[in-house]
């Protein structure tokens, strides 16, 4: 027998708002958790939180337990413009609906919490106070109690405004809280093996809840660099696989990231970072391997890609190759040669990750990859599009005034036909139009100093002649 329709209040931590809308709908997806189940009455990236309607609790848990961009759930008793409404409200709620929590053999807390606007401890207390009326039992237990009740107060989203009073209020009951305490788990400043590109852990993990990674998945990053996304796949049991064309960065003998380290420990590695977390068994290899080149076999399938190719920026964008006609190596040199390399602009590089996702995702699978762009540049049309892969999801990590990056994720509707087209045609030359808008800044700024300096001489001059003549 199912509960009846309940109204419940997702409280978002407010950073990378534009990923969470994707990350539920991930979510709910990879559960199968339909409409009838979980229906949305309120949703929008402009407030930290969303009010929906669901038949079942354990939904709402379901959904937590894998969220990164939640902070906690919240059964939703009173939506509230002033606090004396709250208050009436409260009183009207029957009994019945408090009985199973508010027994004597129950302990509880009410928590206080505002949102863009600071209040000090004693008013937080003297609110609390205010709800001395509720028919709760039991005894208050500030740490890990049976029941926690939440009061909200929502004062919209300009901090430099001093609001008065609150736009909303809410009071409820503590269903379940998300997995923040994830971020700080996988933080980089703990983690063995970390390079200059390493992935923040927050984006890290929603890009495995993007992929949809589910216990057993094989989950591969064909520019896997130090391991930091095949690290959040392998926390939700994925076997992870990646590749790169780095040797040296994978044999960890690149130059220390962190400033207090003087040179590589021997073990680090991608294999030792997620073993780190207990999750060594998830791991199957990384190889060396120049991505535009043909590696694996054509029935090679996994379930899912999480990638964040190089822009050509803080890395190089190379593959293997030479500029010179009819190439040759002498035999006796054969062994020891190391191949050259050529630039791998952005357009080859997403087609071979959009040819290389159609040929070896399983259908349904998922490929979640980053994209940079020009923000005053960007439209729709420039992204990378694949007749097998639907474009699923789209968010913004803005990096700059200039610049940012989007996650696409897509998902494999069918197997390839020889005919199919690749559009990356539209792509625009992100390392290119970084370096010269950056070098233009920079001759801006030499300029605007000049300026000021010829400024401050003529006035100083000025005041020499004034003084002068007196």
């Amino acid at each position: 027998m199912t509960d009846p329709i309940r109204m419940y209040l997702l409280w978002f931590a407010h950073e990378h708002v534009d990923f969470r809308g994707a990350e539920i709908d991930s979510i709910l997806n990879l559960f199968g958790i339909s409409q009838e189940h979980f229906k949305t009455i309120q949703r929008s990236n402009d407030k930290p939180y969303w009010i929906v309607e669901c038949s079942e609790e354990a939904t709402i848990q379901t959904i937590a337990s894998r969220s990164v961009s939640l902070r906690y759930c919240i059964e939703l008793y009173v939506r509230e413009r002033d606090f004396s409404s709250v208050h009436s409200a409260l009183r009207q709620i029957p009994r019945e609906r408090w009985s199973k929590y508010a027994r004597q053999d129950k302990t509880f807390r009410i928590v206080v919490e505002t949102f863009c606007k600071h209040i000090s401890q004693s008013e937080k207390i003297e609110k609390i106070e205010s709800f001395n009326y509720l028919q709760i039992e039991g005894q208050v237990r500030l740490n890990n109690p049976d029941v926690s009740f939440y009061y909200m107060e929502y004062y919209g989203m300009k901090p430099d405004i001093n609001t008065e009073n609150p736009e909303e209020l809410f009071f409820g009951r503590l269903v379940a809280t998300g997995q923040r305490e994830l971020i700080q788990k996988l933080s980089l400043k703990t983690r063995k093996f970390i390079g200059t590109t390493s992935m923040d852990p927050q984006l890290s993990l929603l890009m495995a809840n993007q992929a949809q990674v589910k216990r057993g998945d094989i989950v591969m990053d064909p520019f896997v660099g130090t391991g930091s996304l095949l690290v959040a796949a392998a926390l939700f049991d994925g076997y992870i696989l990646g590749t790169d064309i780095d040797f040296m960065m994978l044999h960890a003998r690149t130059r220390p990231t962190r400033i207090t380290q003087k040179k590589r420990s021997s073990d680090e590695s991608v294999a030792a970072n997620v073993k780190q977390y207990g999750k060594g068994e998830y791991y199957l290899d990384v190889i060396v391997s120049d991505f535009s080149q043909l590696l694996w076999r054509s029935d090679m399938r996994v379930n899912a890609i999480i990638t964040d190719p190089p822009y050509g920026v803080r890395e190089a964008t190379e593959r293997i190759g030479t500029s010179k006609p009819n190439p040759t190596i002498d035999e006796t040199q054969a062994a020891a040669h190391i191949p050259s390399k050529i630039d791998y602009n952005l357009p080859h590089m997403y087609k071979d990750i959009m040819k290389f996702a159609a040929r070896h995702l399983e259908i349904n699978g998922k490929l979640v990859c980053w994209f940079p762009v020009y923000r005053e540049h960007y439209s729709e049309d420039q992204l990378p599009r694949h007749p097998c892969l639907k474009m699923t999801a789209n968010s913004e990590q803005v990096l700059s005034n200039h610049a940012s990056r989007r996650l696409l994720t897509y998902t494999k509707l069918r197997e390839p036909h020889e005919s199919d087209v690749i559009s990356t045609m539209n792509i625009l030359d992100f390392r290119e139009m970084y370096f010269a808008l950056r070098d233009e800044s920079r001759k801006e700024k030499r300029m605007k100093r000049a300026a000021e300096r010829a400024q401050n001489k003529a006035e100083w001059e000025r005041r020499c002649r004034e003084s002068t003549e007196r």
